[in-house]
């Protein structure tokens, strides 16, 4: 497991907790400092080791507080080293003259386990441990096995609360950096499949606006050119109506641009209003669409995406109508009922088998049922298409209202 990183100060850095610990670290050492001194002082006042212990207390003292600044001003282990082993010599000489500042060590633990390797660390306690016991059993007037065992404890219990808290703070910032990593891969994840589903729905709107406005123009200037010699005034009205599908072409690549809803739509009228005008510029020659429309009068208060969905579905599945079937007739149904909208889309020509067709766009070309399908599927709603060879075709698009309203 990764150990983790300390600053000189032995915290670990953006770690509250740690630094917290520390705080406290630092007054119990000189609660404990001060406690021992004024004690010493109290039943020595007189004692030709005062002025010694009093000096060596305010070096540690000094040590302990100047140590961690003047360790980030060299070079990192050295300079470290120095500092630790010299607050620990002059507490060793302190205690040897006033066994009462034995306790002091106890700071000296964490200051230990956090500048010195683990190994290291631990032998320093164990040794700290020695001079707490032998001061002990100074002060004592006879032999207890409490003073033994008492400082052992005290010194197990810190290192392993210590080890329990840095393998705690390591498993965290294990976890951290596993919830980092794996929130960046879900963005680029999320950002992959955006590209993709944007990819989708720029080809799904394009084919069932440009697209099909231009292979309707193809095909009315084709009829233009046939009777061009033979019948001009019919040729002429194939071009005017191929300069209407290019202006209407035009204004949906506007909104398209401007990521609008369908130019039909944006008339008023509603869905009814849209599908009728689609109707109208869908038949023709070749083709007749008809429409009928069961709402109650309900199809303008439809969602807005709803209506677009519906109205681009319909203007694709008349596309492969005029394209691939070669209908005569194709009717458009809008049924609204209390939990859904369905399109029907039927038209009389030669039919296919639905069970042959790919689920997704191949090649240039075949985005028209694919398209339809993954638009039904983004609203939640289901696709049926019945259809054999030499019967026609029935599409079926219902979309579910309640999660649209």
């Amino acid at each position: 497991m990764r150990t983790p990183r300390h600053d000189d100060e032995g915290l670990i850095p953006g770690d509250p907790d740690s630094r917290w610990l520390a705080v406290v670290m630092h007054v119990t050492f000189f609660v404990l400092l001060a406690t021992a001194m004024a004690r010493f002082v109290q039943r020595h006042a007189g004692d030709v080791r005062t002025p010694w212990v009093i000096t060596l207390a305010v070096v540690l003292g000094v040590l302990y507080i100047v140590g961690p600044a003047a360790v980030t001003a060299g070079r990192r282990n050295a300079p470290r080293l120095f500092w630790l082993g010299a607050a620990v010599a002059v507490w060793e000489v302190l205690v040897a003259l006033a066994p009462s500042f034995a306790w002091v060590a106890v700071p000296l633990f964490y200051v230990a386990l956090r500048q010195l390797p683990p190994r290291a660390a631990y032998v320093l306690v164990g040794v700290l441990t020695v001079f707490v016991i032998v001061a002990q059993l100074q002060l004592a007037s006879r032999f207890d096995l409490d003073l033994v065992v008492g400082p052992v404890a005290v010194a197990t219990l810190a290192t392993a609360v210590f080890v329990y808290m840095e393998r705690q703070t390591a498993r965290q910032r294990v976890l951290i950096d596993d919830l980092v990593r794996t929130r960046r891969e879900l963005a680029a994840t999320e950002r992959r499949e955006g590209t993709l589903a944007e990819r989708q729905r720029l080809a799904m709107e394009i084919h069932d606006t440009l697209a099909q406005g231009l292979s309707s123009q193809q095909m009315l200037l084709q009829a233009a050119e046939r009777v061009w010699e033979s019948d001009p005034d019919k040729a002429r009205a194939h071009v005017r109506t191929a300069e209407s599908v290019a202006e209407h072409n035009l204004t949906e690549a506007r909104r398209f641009v401007h990521d609008l809803a369908p130019a039909d739509l944006s008339r008023g009228g509603g869905l009814g209003e849209a599908l009728h005008t689609l109707a109208a510029r869908e038949s023709g020659d070749r083709l007749t669409v008809r429409v009928h429309v069961d709402d109650g009068g309900r199809a303008p208060e439809l969602p807005d995406r709803v209506q677009s969905a519906l109205l681009r579905i319909a203007q694709g599945a008349l596309a492969n109508v005029r394209e691939h079937s070669g209908a005569a007739t194709a009717a458009l149904t809008l049924t609204l009922l209390d939990d859904q909208a369905v399109l029907d889309v039927a038209d009389d020509g030669h039919g296919f088998d639905p069970a042959a067709l790919p689920d997704t766009p191949t090649g240039v070309r075949g985005h028209g049922l694919p398209a339809i399908r993954a638009r039904v599927r983004q609203l939640g709603g289901t696709l049926t298409v019945e259809s054999a060879p030499g019967e026609g075709t029935v599409l079926s698009a219902a979309i579910p209202l309640e999660g649209h309203r």
